[in-house]
């Protein structure tokens, strides 16, 4: 019964969707009166403090800026785990790593998100939308896992992480048993990335994007870009080597930041700017063991945890004329909530398959009294139930559980040095305290006792195994 008044309820709000109700008016523009476009830049690794106006960085990120000024910073953004391939699976299916059971980083060969979990690529084809994926795919690595058979009209890039090759700095001898290959719509069309590949990547990533857009700028599209940067290790193009002048990581940030610059300029020479959104985000927090090759974020350990400084992510959002620019906006919502917030918006059917996120238009588009519809959102790492953050985005419960912390970082390219500690059962002010550094659990014991509840309800639907019949 629940499934199913949930998708009365989502059809129902499709409908006002394309009547127009509910939602701000476009300001104009020629994509007036069709389908909004959709165009997601989903960088790999990148520190929530790796772009103005998040945090000043001694390289310029000028057309990050500009997206900034035309739409809405989200400073409490975030991804139900900080890692790859389950950050991926979240944001293309709207479920919780728990439900879909991708956790991790998945390496070659590996089957990734089942396909009875339906794909925003999937959603949208069904809508009549041209979809399109250029990136790091780390979904799934199967026949009936790549972008081809998950709704994705056209395709290029990687099937996995660009570390996951012979130069890996700790196990080059068990990745070098795999050719990392770069794919093009459904075939290799690189059977071995070499040093001399990996330099072209964003560009590559970015020229397939752009043009996209020029040939799909009379249909609606959706767009994804799941760059392999800022992920180890760093590569960028001749036009931006030693560019920064803060080392190579910054070269990195200008390339991508580059990125951005073309393709909203392609939106905009082709007429679309006002009719499509675009957002931008990382799939977690920076690899921090990386030291110089890593990003940076002012919160609480990194990538591989349930802490913000792995699972809160930088993001923006522009829409012209229906979201407000030069705004910032401190409501918490997730990764899960995109796929039924850009249906809602594109007047798509939701999967048949249950999910986990809601539709946030009216918190992303601040609308006066927006609340989160969320009770909660639930963290991991790995296979392991971490901690729960409320849907305001309030308190932050860490259940107890290991994790790993930061010993020694390395440089240009090397890994540093991590070891093991205990958290207990820990309760955060994350409107007072972001960087979870006081335990306020004596303090507020109806408040923990709340999200312990929404947490072991949580554990018992996802983390439970099921009886053998």
């Amino acid at each position: 019964m629940g499934t199913m008044h949930t998708r009365r309820t989502f059809l129902k709000a499709a409908a006002l969707s394309l009547a127009g109700v509910g939602l701000p008016r476009l300001s104009g523009g020629q994509g007036r009166g069709r389908s909004p476009n959709f165009v997601i830049v989903f960088l790999d690794d990148s520190g929530w403090a790796d772009f103005r106006p998040f945090a000043t960085q001694d390289y310029p990120t000028p057309h990050v800026e500009q997206m900034a000024r035309e739409g809405c910073c989200y400073e409490n953004f975030y991804v139900p785990q900080a890692v790859c391939s389950a950050s991926r699976a979240a944001l293309l299916s709207g479920c919780y790593p728990g439900r879909t059971k991708v956790f991790g980083a998945h390496g070659p060969n590996a089957r990734g998100l089942d396909p009875k979990f339906a794909t925003l690529g999937e959603v949208f084809q069904k809508r009549g939308y041209k979809t399109a994926v250029f990136g790091k795919w780390h979904v799934g690595d199967q026949p009936e896992t790549r972008p081809p058979a998950r709704g994705f009209d056209e395709s290029a890039g990687l099937m996995y992480s660009n570390d996951m090759w012979e130069f890996h700095p700790e196990n080059p001898d068990y990745w070098g048993q795999y050719p990392l290959q770069f794919w093009d719509n459904g075939r290799v069309t690189i059977d071995r990335v070499t040093k001399e590949h990996q330099p072209m990547l964003t560009t590559w990533y970015t020229e397939r994007a752009v043009d996209f857009i020029g040939r799909h700028k009379d249909e609606p599209f959706l767009l994804y870009v799941p760059h392999s940067m800022p992920h180890v290790p760093l590569f960028c193009s001749d036009k931006f080597k030693g560019k920064s002048g803060a080392g190579l990581y910054g070269d990195v940030m200008m390339e991508i930041d580059w990125s951005v610059g073309q393709i909203n300029k392609a939106l905009r020479d082709n007429g679309l700017e006002d009719n499509t959104l675009v957002l931008f985000t990382s799939d977690n927090g920076p690899w921090i063991s990386y030291g110089n090759h890593a990003g940076k974020t002012p919160f609480r350990e990194a990538k591989g945890t349930s802490f913000d400084g792995g699972t809160r992510s930088a993001c923006i959002v522009k829409f012209p004329g229906r979201i407000e620019p030069g705004t910032t906006s401190k409501k918490a919502f997730c990764s899960i909530d995109i796929l039924p917030t850009f249906a809602h918006l594109a007047g798509a059917e939701p999967p048949a398959n249950p999910i986990d996120g809601k539709n946030v238009w009216d918190l992303i588009a601040r609308k006066s009294g927006a609340t989160n519809p969320h009770d909660y959102y639930p963290f991991s790492t790995g296979g392991t139930f971490e901690a729960v953050l409320s849907g305001d985005g309030r308190w932050k419960l860490h259940l107890p559980h290991k994790y790993r912390t930061l010993v020694t970082p390395a440089h240009d390219g090397a890994a540093g040095k991590y070891r093991q500690e205990d958290i207990g059962l820990s309760l955060f002010d994350m409107e007072n305290d972001p960087y979870e550094t006081t335990d306020v659990l004596d303090k507020h014991p109806d408040v923990a006792a709340r999200l312990q509840k929404y947490a072991g309800r949580h554990r018992r639907q996802f983390y439970t195994p099921t009886p053998a019949s």
